[in-house]
């Protein structure tokens, strides 16, 4: 496995793009995560941070990452900054793009674990789309600097969300794909397409993506499709809650992406279900904490130390705060069966 091979000859290029804002005691784990599965250079945007993520980015630069303030004047940061990103060299030299969020980690099954090796077991076709898979919070109040991969290991029936069968995806595609434009989800193609020039597209099984979501047809399938058997070579690991502690700072600090979205109580139970338990993704743990002791040592560590403090002492500075004191309180008691699950699993015969 990892046969795929550049244009150019050796491994493929492959470029992962994001948009951050104070996400710093995240940033390092996510980047050596990414690099041990074969990403080579990195186009990360930050907005506005107050706890030293733009500076530790600044740092990183050593190790492929190049980091631009988010160009974005209206709302939409994320699109902005794709459309900025797409006239970039660092992407329109690149073999692959990944396009993916500080808390989404690839977790490939295939051959090796790595991207070329779930590029080879789809058939190396123009676009794979991997199903997110949400991990609960199982129960962890305090921030902790250490992996996340390590501290979250429960999350919902892979085939099952809340009411839906279907789940969103992110998507890795190939230099080749004709894009219309850039999606965080998932690239577009110009409708009238030539039938021979459709892409070859497939879900993280190899198969063929359903042709609706393929064309975009409706607004309800331009993002997702039935998750049931689409995780054979790879899963994509949403750590949307982590820590009470950093969801705290999260809905302080808002969406990177979207202006005025709320991250509240529905958002929270939606994503922590954990029912069920996965820990395949720790199998990169021992080369990720090598990695991480390596690139901590010098610049790089102080910077990520100042993140962390300064993570902490926001969140104390957010305890302090009655109303979110009143939150962290609230979202430790909810129950963790998300809305919707029990009338689908009555619905379908299984025990809530």
């Amino acid at each position: 496995t990892g046969t795929v091979m550049s244009s150019r000859g050796g491994a493929p290029r492959v470029t992962a793009v994001t948009c951050v804002k104070n996400e710093g005691p995240f940033l390092l784990e996510w980047v050596a995560y990414n690099r041990l599965l074969g990403v080579t250079d990195f186009l990360i945007y930050s907005n506005d941070c107050s706890d030293g993520t733009d500076r530790l980015l600044d740092a990183l630069a050593p190790h492929g990452v190049v980091h631009l303030p988010n160009p974005a004047r209206g709302r939409n940061y994320q699109m902005e900054a794709l459309r900025h990103a797409a006239k970039q060299d660092i992407v329109r030299q690149a073999d692959w793009l990944w396009i993916a969020d500080v808390d989404e980690f690839l977790n490939i099954h295939a051959g090796n674990h790595t991207i070329p090796a779930l590029i080879e077991a789809c058939g190396d076709p123009q676009a794979i789309s991997v199903t997110f898979q949400y991990f609960a919070n199982g129960g962890v109040d305090r921030f902790e600097d250490r992996p996340v991969i390590e501290q979250f290991t429960r999350s919902h029936n892979p085939d099952l969300w809340c009411a839906e069968t279907a789940i969103e995806v992110k998507t890795l595609v190939r230099s080749d794909f004709p894009v219309h434009y850039l999606g965080a989800h998932r690239p577009f193609f110009r409708k009238g397409l030539d039938p021979e020039g459709i892409p070859r597209w497939t879900d993280g099984s190899g198969r063929e993506v359903p042709h609706k979501f393929l064309v975009a047809a409706n607004p309800r399938r331009m993002r997702k499709f039935p998750a049931a058997g689409a995780r054979q070579h790879a899963t994509l690991n949403h750590y949307a809650l982590r820590s009470l502690d950093s969801y705290l700072i999260k809905t302080d600090r808002g969406d990177v992406n979207r202006k005025d979205r709320v991250f509240d109580d529905l958002y929270w139970r939606e994503r922590n279900d954990p029912a069920w338990e996965d820990r395949s993704i720790q199998r990169h743990l021992p080369a990720l904490q090598g990695v991480l002791e390596d690139m901590k040592r010098g610049e790089i560590g102080a910077r990520h130390d100042d993140c962390v403090r300064l993570h902490r002492a926001r969140r104390d500075a957010l305890m302090a705060d009655p109303a979110y004191a009143r939150m962290h309180a609230d979202l430790r008691a909810l129950p963790t069966l998300p809305p919707g699950e029990p009338e689908l699993m009555r619905e379908l015969g299984l025990a809530p």
